[in-house]
C-alpha cells in the first residue's frame, strides 16, 4: 500500500474507492479536491468534492415531523470530470469509459506525498485487444492557493483513430457525501451562470443560499495535439468536447488548469472578473507543477517528522493531510480546525474541540496558523457571550459545533441507522470545549512565548470563560463544596442519567478540573498584565474584586466525585449496572457504537458504566502526572500515582472506543505511565483512518484530531516535551515500537531547533543565530544550555 513518501492502491475496488478519495485528497489550507477518479460523477461508489475553508451555507429541512436548520460546509462544482470514449478507425464508438468498465485490467493510483501530486494509472483492452492506457496527475498548488490543475495523457495500443475527450465544468452538484445526512436538503448553490472566453477557458458563477457567498470557478483546458472544442453550456454547466487523433507510440494530453475565487477572498472583488482575468495569466502545466513542489519543499522542511518503518509512513501520511488542511495559507483566513478536515461532509465540516489535539503540533511548527486558528475563537466571543447570556449565565459559552458565525450548530436530532429512529440530540451540553479553548490559548503563549497575544485576544477568552465557569458552578451547603450540573462530558455516551425526566449529568469529572484549570490560569492571567491592560480589561469587562475572590473560592473547591478508589467519571456513575461486554462482542463484534446497539434494541447506554471513549483519563492527557496531581490537589483532594493507575485501568475496561481520539488518549495515557498495552491503542490509532477502523467513517473525511494526536503522541508525548521559560523540558519515556526519531520545532524566537532521539540517548541542534543560548530542563531539576550554532547530547 505504501512505500517511502508514496501511498499507493494497485486495484480498484468499488467498497474501497470511498476511503481512497478521502486519503488521497488535495488540498492547500484554502481548499482542497477529493481523490475521486476524473471520470465518474456523484453515486455509491464515487463522491467528487471539492472544499473551500470556511465556505458554509445554512438550510432548513424537515426531519422527523420537525424543522430543523443544518450550516454545512458547502461542495463546490466539480472541476475534474473528465469523459473520454475510444474512436477507432476500423470500428464503431466504443462506451464512455469509467473504472467500472469490463475493460478495465489495470488501476493504479499514487500519492507522491513529497510533491503533493496524485496520479492515476489505468489500461483498458476490448476483446479485440486494442488498449488504452489513461494516465491522470493532479496537483491543488500549495504555493498559489487559488488554483489547481490536472493533466489527462492517452496512449493507444494496437489501434488508431481517436479519442473524444469532454472536459466538463459541473455545477450539478449537492451535499450528498453522507448517506445518514441525504434526507437534508443539500442543494447549497443557485443562481448559476456558465459560459466560455477565448483560450480553452470555460467558467461558472453561482452562490451559496444563505449567506450568499459568490463563488466563480474558472477552467482553462488546453490539449495537445491542439483542436477546437465544441463548446456547449447550459444553467448548471459546461462541457468542451474534443476528437483528439492517437495512433500507437504517440500520446494525446489534455489539461484542465483551475482558478478558484470568491467573495470571501482579500482584497474584495468580483470572483467571476478575477477568476476569468487570472485563469488568462496562469502558467503552463509544467511551470505549475515545479513551483508547486517547490512550495511543498518548504513547508516539509518545516513540519516533517522522520520515524523509520511503518508507523513513520503512516506518521508521513498524518502530517501531510494535516499540513493540506491547516497549511500557512490559514494564517490569512477566518476558519477554524474542521474535524474531519477539507476531505468530506462528515459532521457537516464544522468546528469541535479538534484544535485540543491539533494545535500542539502547529504550536512547534507552524505558530503563525495556530495564532490563525485561535483569531477564529476571538472573532466568535460575541457569539459565546450572547450564549452564554441566553443559558442565564455570564462570560463566554463556546458552541460544541461552530462553522461561520460562532453560533452552536449541533443538530436538534440525530439519525441511529440501526434502529432508523431519530433521537434528540444533548452533545451540545459538552460545555467542556470552552475549557478546551482557554487550554489552547495557554498552551499556545506557553509554548511560543507570544505574550502579546496572550496579554490581548487571549487574555479575553481566558477570562470570559473563567467567568463562565465562576457562574454555572452552584454552590452545595451539604457537600460544601460547587457542582458544574446538568452537562455532557467527552464520553458522549452519557446525556441524562436512567429515567431522568432530564438531559445532561452532574459533576463530569473532567469539566469540573478543566473548569477548575481555567479559573485559576484566569487568575494568573489578570496577575501578569501590565497595569494599564489590567485596568482595561477590568473596566470593560466590569471585573471586581469580589468576582474574583468567587473564581478563587470556586478554583480550589469545585466538586469531584471518586468511587471505589477512583475518579468517577460523574456524580452516581458507580451506582450504574455493569454491562457484559462479552456478551455483546460475541453477539455483535464490533461494539464501538454501543449507544446504537443499545437504543436498537430498546435499552439506553445511560443505564451502564460503558463510555464512548476517553472522558475522566482525558486529563491524562492534557497534564502530566505532577501537574494533575497538584490540580486535584488545589482542588483538596489527593491524587496519588497508585489512585491514577486504579482509574486508569478502570476506564480500559469500561471504554468500547466509539471515537477515533479515544485509543490515541488511551495509548498517550498509557505510554506516559509505562503501561505494558501502550502500544495496543498507539497502533488502533496510526492504523484508524488508513484501515478505516471505524467501518466506512473515513470515506466521508478523515480524522483530523486522530491524526494530529499521533503526531503529537511522538513529538510531545514519548519526548516528555513542553516548553519552559527559555528553553524545552524534556522527559523522554521509552516507546519500544518507535524508538528513534526526528524532528525541528519552534521554541520562542528559534526556528528549526532539531530534537534527535535515538534507544538510549537524544540530541538538540540549535541553528546559529543572534538569539541567545536554549534551554534545556530535566527531570531532578537538571538545567543545561545549547548555544546557536552547536548541537547538545543526553541520556534518556
Amino acid at each position: 500500500m505504501s512505500a517511502g513518501w508514496t501511498w499507493r492502491y494497485d486495484r480498484y475496488d468499488p467498497e474501497r474507492e470511498p476511503l481512497v478519495e478521502a486519503l488521497c485528497t488535495l488540498g492547500n489550507g484554502r481548499f482542497a479536491t477529493r481523490g475521486s477518479a476524473p471520470e465518474c460523477t456523484a453515486g455509491t461508489t464515487h463522491y467528487p468534492g471539492t472544499y473551500l475553508a470556511g465556505c458554509y451555507d445554512r438550510l432548513t429541512s424537515t426531519v422527523a415531523g420537525q424543522q430543523v436548520e443544518n450550516e454545512d460546509l458547502v461542495n463546490l462544482p466539480n472541476w475534474t470530470l473528465l469523459r473520454y470514449r475510444c474512436l477507432p478507425d476500423d470500428g464503431p464508438p466504443g462506451d464512455w469509459l469509467t473504472p467500472e468498465a469490463e475493460e478495465l485490467r489495470r488501476y493504479e493510483v499514487h500519492l507522491d506525498l513529497r510533491a503533493g501530486v496524485l496520479a492515476r494509472r489505468l489500461f483498458y483492452e476490448d476483446a479485440r485487444g486494442r488498449g488504452l492506457r489513461v494516465s491522470h496527475v493532479r496537483v491543488v498548488h500549495m504555493g498559489d492557493p487559488g488554483v489547481a490543475a490536472q493533466r489527462t495523457l492517452f496512449r493507444a495500443y494496437g489501434w488508431k483513430g481517436a479519442v473524444e475527450v469532454r472536459s466538463v465544468l459541473d455545477g450539478n452538484v449537492t451535499n450528498g457525501g453522507v448517506e445518514r445526512y441525504r434526507h437534508l436538503d443539500g442543494r447549497h448553490l443557485g443562481g448559476h451562470r456558465t459560459g466560455f472566453d477565448s483560450g480553452g477557458v470555460a467558467w461558472i458563477s453561482c452562490r451559496t443560499v444563505d449567506p450568499g457567498i459568490r463563488i466563480a470557478m474558472a477552467v482553462r483546458t488546453v490539449t495537445r495535439p491542439a483542436r477546437p472544442a465544441l463548446e456547449t453550456a447550459d444553467s448548471l454547466g459546461t462541457v468542451q468536447t474534443y476528437r483528439l487523433p492517437v495512433v500507437p507510440r504517440r500520446s494525446a494530453t489534455v489539461v484542465k488548469t483551475l482558478v478558484l475565487r470568491t467573495s470571501l477572498d482579500r482584497p474584495a472583488a468580483d470572483p467571476l472578473a478575477a477568476a476569468t482575468d487570472l485563469i488568462t495569466r496562469a502558467p503552463a502545466f509544467p511551470r505549475l507543477l515545479s513551483a508547486h513542489t517547490a512550495a511543498w519543499r518548504r513547508v516539509w522542511e518545516q513540519g516533517e517528522l522522520q520515524v523509520p518503518g511503518e508507523a513513520g509512513r503512516i506518521l508521513r501520511l498524518h502530517v501531510f493531510h494535516l499540513l493540506q488542511t491547516l497549511s500557512p495559507h490559514t494564517a490569512d483566513l477566518d476558519v477554524g480546525v474542521p474535524a474531519r478536515g477539507l476531505h468530506g461532509e462528515a459532521y457537516r465540516g464544522h468546528v469541535f474541540w479538534d484544535e485540543l489535539f491539533v494545535l500542539p503540533y502547529l504550536d512547534l511548527h507552524f505558530p503563525e496558523v495556530a495564532r490563525a486558528l485561535l483569531m477564529y475563537r476571538y472573532r466568535r466571543l460575541p457569539a459565546a457571550r450572547e450564549a452564554a447570556r441566553r443559558a442565564g449565565h455570564e462570560g463566554a459559552m463556546y458552541p460544541w459545533q461552530s462553522a461561520s458565525s460562532g453560533r452552536e450548530e449541533t443538530q436538534a436530532l440525530h439519525l441511529n441507522p440501526r434502529s432508523g429512529r431519530w433521537l434528540p440530540d444533548h452533545s451540545r451540553l459538552q460545555r467542556h470545549v470552552g475549557s478546551a479553548v482557554a487550554f489552547n490559548v495557554w498552551r499556545y503563549a506557553q509554548a511560543t512565548g507570544d505574550r502579546g497575544f496572550l496579554h490581548s485576544e487571549g487574555a479575553e477568552i481566558l477570562l470570559e470563560v473563567a467567568r463562565h465557569w465562576a457562574g454555572a458552578a452552584v454552590y452545595d451547603p451539604a457537600l460544601r463544596r460547587y457542582r458544574i450540573r446538568g452537562v455532557v462530558g467527552p464520553d458522549e455516551y452519557h446525556d441524562a442519567y436512567p429515567d431522568a425526566a432530564a438531559p445532561g449529568i452532574d459533576d463530569n469529572a473532567y469539566t469540573s478540573a478543566t473548569a477548575a484549570w481555567v479559573l485559576a490560569r484566569g487568575l494568573d492571567v489578570l496577575g501578569e498584565l501590565p497595569g494599564a491592560r489590567r485596568s482595561e480589561l477590568s473596566e470593560r469587562l466590569n471585573l471586581d474584586d469580589g468576582e474574583l475572590a468567587r473564581w478563587e473560592d470556586v478554583s480550589r473547591r469545585l466538586y469531584v466525585p471518586f468511587h471505589q478508589g477512583v475518579v468517577s467519571q460523574f456524580e452516581g456513575y458507580g451506582d450504574l449496572a455493569e454491562l457484559d461486554w462479552e456478551a455483546y462482542r460475541t453477539r455483535y463484534g464490533d461494539i464501538r457504537r454501543l449507544d446504537r446497539i443499545l437504543e436498537a434494541e430498546g435499552d439506553t447506554v445511560n443505564r451502564y458504566q460503558a463510555s464512548k471513549q476517553a472522558d475522566t483519563l482525558m486529563l491524562g492527557y492534557l497534564f502530566r502526572p505532577e501537574e494533575l496531581n497538584g490540580l486535584f490537589g488545589r482542588l483538596g483532594y489527593a491524587l496519588d500515582d497508585e489512585t491514577w493507575r486504579a482509574t486508569v485501568s478502570y476506564y480500559l475496561r469500561r471504554t468500547s472506543h466509539g471515537s477515533t481520539l479515544s485509543s490515541l488518549v488511551h495509548g498517550w495515557v498509557l505510554a506516559r505511565q509505562r503501561g505494558a498495552d501502550a502500544w495496543r491503542y498507539c497502533e488502533e490509532a496510526l492504523l484508524a483512518d488508513v484501515a478505516d477502523v471505524q467501518g466506512g467513517t473515513t470515506g466521508e473525511g478523515i480524522h483530523l484530531g486522530a491524526m494530529a494526536g499521533t503526531i503529537d503522541l511522538v513529538e510531545r508525548g514519548i519526548t516528555g516535551l513542553d516548553t519552559v521559560p527559555g528553553g524545552l523540558r524534556v522527559a523522554p519515556v521509552a516507546l519500544a515500537e518507535i524508538p528513534r526519531f526526528t524532528f525541528t520545532l519552534c521554541c520562542g524566537r528559534h526556528r528549526g531547533v532539531r530534537l534527535r532521539m535515538l534507544p538510549g540517548r537524544f540530541a538538540i541542534r540549535v541553528p546559529a543565530s543572534p538569539e541567545g543560548p536554549l534551554t534545556i530542563e530535566r527531570p531532578g531539576g537538571g538545567r543545561f544550555t545549547v548555544e546557536p550554532g552547536q548541537e547538545r547530547w543526553f541520556r534518556r
